[in-house]
C-alpha cells in the first residue's frame, strides 16, 4: 500500500494575509519613479502556522525574495544545499536562482515574506547574504521590525495612490536595514553587554581630546593588536585610528563652525598639538583647508539668516 504524500500549497492559509502589486502600477510607475526604482516590492504577504507550505521554482524567479520566519520551522534547498530555518531567522534567495523551500510537517513555520525588484535590489540581496550564513541571518525577535511590515500591508491595502507607494517602499528599505544591520537597528535597546568595538568608539568619544593608540585601544579591549585591528575593520570599514581621526575631525568641523577659537586652539582640543599637522589631516579628510572651511560655514549661515 502506498503512503499518501502530505498536500502542498503555495498559498490559502487561514488568516494568511496577501497582495500582489498590479503589473500596471509596476510598469508605469514603480521602475519609473526616482524613490521607488530603487526598491521596490511587488508581492508581499504574511502566513501563519503554514501547513503544508511549499514552493519549487526550477529556474529562480525575477524578483529576490526574503522569508522572515518568526515562529516554527521551515526548509531551504539553494545551490544543492539544504537548510533548515528556525524562529528569528531569515531567508534571503537571490533572483533567478534555482530554490525550493517548505513549512516543517509537524511544526510549520508562521512567515513575513516579500519579493522585490529595483536598480538596487541585486546589491541588496548580495548585502544580506555576504552578511549571512547559509542564507540564514539569525535575528532578535523585535515588534519594532514587525509594526513596519504592519505599516507597509496597511498602506497598500488603502490603495497604490503615487505617495502611497513612495511611503511604503521608503518603510521597506528601513525594514530591509533593520535586519541586515540589526545592531543599529536595536541601538536604543542595547543593554550593558556592549560590544568590543562599540565599547571602543565610546573611549575614542569620550578621550577625543586626548592621543590614544592602537595598543591602548587593543589593552582596552583584552584583545591582541591584530585581532582588535581585524575585528575593528570588519565592523566598522576603517582602521581603529583612521576611525578616531575622523571623530577628531568631526569635532573640529563644529569648533569651525561654533566658536572663535584659532586652529591651533582647537586642534590642542582635539589631541593633536601640531597646528601643521592637524592642517593637513583636515584638508585630506575634508577636501579644504580648515580656514576654508570656517569661511563657508559663515557664508552660508548668513544666506540663511542663521
Amino acid at each position: 500500500m502506498l503512503k499518501e504524500k502530505s498536500p502542498r500549497k503555495r498559498e490559502g492559509f487561514e488568516g494568511q494575509r496577501l497582495i500582489v502589486i498590479p503589473k500596471k502600477i509596476v510598469s508605469e510607475f514603480l521602475v519609473k519613479d526616482p524613490v521607488t526604482r530603487q526598491i521596490y516590492i511587488t508581492d508581499i504577504g504574511f502566513y501563519p502556522k503554514a501547513m503544508f507550505h511549499y514552493a519549487e521554482r526550477s529556474h529562480g524567479i525575477s524578483q529576490h525574495i526574503i522569508i522572515y520566519c518568526i515562529e516554527g520551522y521551515g526548509w531551504i534547498e539553494i545551490n544543492k544545499k539544504r537548510v533548515i530555518i528556525s524562529p528569528s531567522q531569515f531567508i534571503a534567495i537571490p533572483a533567478n536562482t534555482p530554490h525550493r523551500y517548505g513549512a516543517d510537517v509537524q511544526n510549520p513555520w508562521s512567515i513575513y515574506w516579500a519579493h522585490f525588484k529595483g536598480e538596487n535590489s541585486a546589491f541588496i540581496a548580495d548585502l544580506i547574504v555576504k552578511n549571512s550564513d547559509d542564507y540564514k541571518p539569525q535575528l532578535t525577535f523585535s515588534e519594532d521590525r514587525i509594526g513596519l511590515f504592519d505599516d507597509i500591508y496597511y498602506n497598500l491595502q488603502n490603495g497604490y495612490g503615487d505617495d502611497t507607494l513612495r511611503y511604503v517602499n521608503m518603510i521597506f528599505y528601513h525594514f530591509l536595514s533593520s535586519m541586515i544591520y540589526e545592531d543599529k537597528f536595536n541601538r536604543l535597546k542595547k543593554t550593558i553587554n556592549t560590544d568590543v568595538v562599540d565599547k571602543v568608539i565610546k573611549l575614542m568619544q569620550d578621550k577625543i581630546q586626548q592621543t590614544i593608540t592602537l595598543r591602548q585601544m587593543a589593552d582596552f579591549s583584552n584583545l591582541s593588536v591584530t585581532h582588535f585591528s581585524s575585528l575593528f575593520r570588519k565592523k566598522t570599514g576603517h582602521s581603529p585610528i583612521e576611525y578616531f581621526n575622523h571623530l577628531k575631525i568631526q569635532k573640529a568641523c563644529q569648533y569651525l563652525a561654533f566658536t572663535t577659537m584659532t586652529v591651533k586652539e582647537l586642534a590642542y582640543c582635539i589631541g593633536v598639538e601640531d597646528q601643521y599637522y592637524f592642517s593637513r589631516m583636515f584638508t585630506r579628510l575634508m577636501g579644504i583647508s580648515p580656514s576654508v572651511y570656517r569661511k563657508r560655514n559663515a557664508e552660508n549661515k548668513s544666506i540663511i539668516g542663521t
